[in-house]
């Protein structure tokens, strides 16, 4: 994420809370955070580039965002800004252009891709070969070379078994 003052890195990321229902969030570098942090809660300017409604700057509070509401439980996108908890799975589904680009921006990617066992490339070289294994053993009993089937069956047991 970018800082709203400069064009480096966002280090701090400071949330304000200017009232019951309303936060305000800045995203700063290290810098710009210093002189931030340094001067009067009356004369902080707004950052310099607007933040959108989804990152929960001042225009969050305005519009449609404030009226958009689960219609199941009833959650508004504003009191899930404040608490950061969402009510329940149907929360996904309507908030979901507010959702995806804040995840992206704390998770780095829209979908989840979790972990890969680390065998799992060779479990899945295994099953092919294996598969290849049986339609060779399928192909050389219905063409009746017995022999051959045989020394097929022999390697697939062998496989199995390791």
């Amino acid at each position: 994420m970018k800082c709203q003052r400069c064009t480096r890195q966002a280090t701090h990321h400071i949330t304000e809370i200017l009232g019951e229902d309303s936060i305000e969030q800045v995203h700063l570098c290290s810098s710009c955070a210093d002189s931030y942090l340094k001067l009067p809660i009356a004369s902080k300017p707004a950052p310099t580039k607007t933040s959108s409604p989804a990152d929960g700057g001042p225009e969050a509070e305005e519009g449609p965002l404030v009226a958009k509401q689960c219609p199941s439980c009833g959650l508004r996108f504003v009191d899930y800004r404040n608490t950061s908890r969402l009510g329940c799975p149907q929360d996904y589904i309507e908030f979901r252009e507010e959702l995806v680009p804040l995840l992206e921006s704390i998770h780095g990617e829209k979908c989840h891709i979790g972990k890969v066992p680390s065998r799992l490339e060779e479990n899945q070289r295994l099953q092919s070969e294996l598969a290849k294994l049986r339609k060779e053993l399928a192909k050389a009993i219905s063409s009746e070379k017995y022999e051959e089937a045989a020394r097929l069956r022999d390697a697939i047991r062998q496989m199995e078994m390791a």
